[in-house]
């Protein structure tokens, strides 16, 4: 077979459709990745010579060369979230420098930018839709953002940081995974294991058989505590054993800090990288860089609403950990005065059972995962007036428990798809949850024949998965988490904008893109919904009514602890990309100290690496953009309150607000400015009232 032969049947060259995940092999990235740039090289030089500044003489002919390497170059990534090998990864790492030189061509390119301004410029701007102008005006500024303005040295110095910053979120990405693998606390012995639930008990037992101990069984041994969160938070949450607690979060917080997996030479060299960046583009620093392309006007709008935000939740925090230390006393622990951090998830979740009389894990035999999927279905039917039904075999899979779904309208007919990867996989899966994008939708011309392609997205978990011969039973939070991902789908898949670059989440300003995934949560507590899909596995019996009221008498428990955590988070992130500045006394983790003083109410251990493991901005999207949660949930509580004020109990208003939120927030994309789009939904600009009502923490007042 020739060489061509072979590469035109490489599935990475597909370049269209769902990718064939099975016959993707780590062998056909090198080769794959090879002839497409080269191709696509050529195809960019060809556009350059002869671009006209018109929509279909740049954006279309753009558009369909950047879609093949996405297409290519999105699957890999995808693959390196959810099948992660030692051979992937060489194999990405060899392509990845070559991937982003190619991005920083088109970045850069004079005649793309010059035809962009010139559209802008011309009579043709007028003829334009918002949704056509938001994708040149985007494009102009990215180019910008790209170093299009730059020349010589400059241009070679800004694409060479391009390339380390890239390597870099890699290795620190790499680094993480491999050392939440490593480790595992191996226990033998039955007092080694009190406290722990029974589901916990089969979960360390399968991941002992895993580890090579055959035998290993729930009731007798041995179990494997993992730094996996399905296994590292109830083993915190429930263990009697204070000394293993501690030794189990130590490891938790040291992860990737130390030896080859040394994260913290990456993240002082990132931020130098950044801070070099955008100097080179004329900023003053990566924040101000950052927020060009965000909701948030600048540095001091962020900060203003996170200073808000901490001192209604600050005061309620302090009460938090002295209810905490109460209970403690009251059952007489010898800790009770002096609560370390390995002690606070185990008597925050004491002091739930006696305040609520219910644990975590007496809910989950309530929410098998078919039961819950059944009931978000219902939700999304109730609330947008759309089917979901299973696909599977329809598509190709990476893993054998992945389920795929359609979306169709009231008469059947197909509006989107997804993916669904649902649990913990630790030695190929990283950790948490995301959503992302598999195919977009957009126009499509084919031999004279325009139609539409279907957005097709990937919605990844990592909740307990089955084990021994039981369902997926979830804790209440990984309800909330599928809830919120699944929020995220909505807003890729039920877009109504047919241009590539403004449908779903494409240009929707990175603040305002945790709207829709936020605002999901919130039907978790609804009534009908949890009704809907909370039924025991085992008998079908729905959740005790009492069970319900619990619930939402907890809803608001230490939220004014999560809260304030969240703005630490935050904080922390923008005073890196803002005012720090590396190489100079003060380090990284100096910072986080100083922040904790007035952003925590027990302050970080000495040896706490958290920064190591925050993966959302050394490795992710979030950096100077963290505080976007905070900021989203601003319009995502608010948003939510359009129902309570229309009235969940009234079916006809909630069909009626249901429609009026799809046909604004979710199927308008990135055609508006996110401003406008939550205008166009709730006639007016968001109040940070609903947040805090919802928090119980109006008034500073704690419910």
């Amino acid at each position: 077979m020739s060489a061509t032969a072979t590469i035109f049947q490489n599935p990475l060259l597909q370049g269209q459709g769902l990718p064939s995940f099975a016959d993707i092999t780590p062998e056909q990235v090198e080769p794959a990745f090879k002839h497409l740039l080269a191709e696509l090289q050529e195809e960019l030089s060809i556009l350059e010579a002869k671009v006209k500044p018109t929509w279909s003489g740049l954006v279309e002919p753009l558009e369909k060369l950047t879609g093949k390497l996405y297409w290519s170059w999105g699957i890999l990534n995808h693959l390196m979230g959810v099948k992660n090998s030692p051979d992937l990864r060489i194999a990405y790492q060899k392509v990845q420098p070559q991937v982003i030189h190619f991005i920083n061509t088109i970045g850069q390119s004079k005649p793309i930018y010059k035809a962009f301004k010139a559209l802008r410029d011309s009579e043709d701007w007028k003829i334009l839709d918002s949704a056509q102008q938001r994708i040149v005006e985007a494009a102009i500024r990215d180019a910008k953002l790209s170093g299009v303005g730059l020349e010589g040295e400059t241009r070679e110095r800004f694409n060479d940081i391009q390339m380390q910053l890239a390597e870099l979120a890699t290795d620190f990405s790499n680094h993480l995974l491999d050392a939440t693998t490593a480790y595992s606390l191996v226990l033998t012995k039955p007092e080694e294991i009190d406290g722990l639930p029974s589901s916990l008990l089969s979960l360390a037992a399968q991941a002992a058989r895993i580890a090579g101990e055959e035998n290993a069984n729930p009731e007798f041994g041995p179990w494997h505590i993992t730094l996996d969160f399905p296994s590292y938070f109830p083993f915190m949450q429930h263990s009697t054993r204070r000394d293993l607690r501690e030794k189990l979060y130590k490891a938790y917080i040291t992860r990737a800090s130390s030896g080859k997996l040394n994260n913290n030479p990456l993240i002082e060299r990132i931020l130098q990288l950044r801070q070099e960046l955008s100097e080179l583009l004329g900023f003053k620093n990566y924040a101000e860089l950052s927020l060009t392309s965000k909701m948030a006007k600048d540095v001091s709008a962020v900060e203003k609403l996170l200073e808000e935000l901490r001192q209604a939740s600050y005061d309620a925090a302090v009460k938090d950990l002295d209810a905490l230390r109460k209970c403690a006393k009251s059952q007489g622990a010898v800790e009770a005065d002096n609560l370390q951090h390995w002690d606070i998830s185990f008597w925050a979740e004491r002091q739930r059972e006696a305040k609520f009389a219910f644990t975590e894990e007496e809910l989950r035999p309530y929410f098998p995962l078919p039961q819950v999927l059944d009931g978000l279905f219902g939700l999304i039917k109730r609330l947008f007036g759309v089917n979901v039904t299973p696909a599977d075999g329809l598509a190709p899979i990476w893993h054998e428990d992945v389920r795929y779904f359609k979306i169709a309208d009231k008469y059947g007919n197909a509006i989107a798809y997804f993916y669904l990867d649902p649990y913990s996989r630790p030695a190929e899966k990283r950790g948490g949850a995301w959503m992302d994008a598999c195919i977009h939708r957009g126009k499509v011309t084919e031999k004279g024949i325009t139609s539409v392609r279907l957005p097709v997205a990937y919605l990844i978990c990592n909740q307990t998965p089955p084990v021994d011969n039981k369902p997926s039973l979830m804790t209440f939070d990984e309800v909330e988490t599928l809830f919120h991902e699944f929020g995220h789908g909505l807003h890729h898949m039920l877009t109504k904008v047919d241009y590539t670059g403004a449908a779903g989440i494409n240009n929707v300003e990175w603040d305002a893109v945790e709207l829709p995934s936020q605002f999901m949560e919130n039907w978790c507590y609804d009534r009908p919904t949890l009704f809907g899909m909370a039924k025991h596995y085992e008998t079908g019996e729905p959740l005790p009514e009492h069970y319900y009221q619990k619930l939402l008498a907890a809803r608001n428990y230490m939220s004014g602890s999560a809260m304030l955590r969240q703005i630490h988070l935050s904080t922390i992130d923008m005073e890196l990309h803002y005012r720090y500045r590396p190489g100079g006394k003060q380090t990284a983790v100096d910072v986080r100290e100083r922040i904790a003083k007035t952003t925590t109410i027990l302050s970080p251990l000495p040896e706490d690496a958290f920064l190591c493991a925050f993966g959302h901005i050394f490795e992710g999207g979030y950096a100077a953009g963290y505080y976007s949660y905070k900021w989203a949930e601003v319009l995502s509580a608010d948003a939510f309150a359009a129902f309570e004020e229309a009235g969940l109990e009234d079916e006809e208003a909630i069909h009626d607000t249901g429609r009026r939120y799809r046909d604004t927030i979710l199927a308008l994309g990135g055609s508006m400015h996110p401003m406008e789009v939550f205008q166009a939904f709730r006639g007016r600009e968001p109040s940070t009232t609903a947040l805090l009502k919802h928090n119980g923490l109006l008034g500073g007042v704690k419910n």
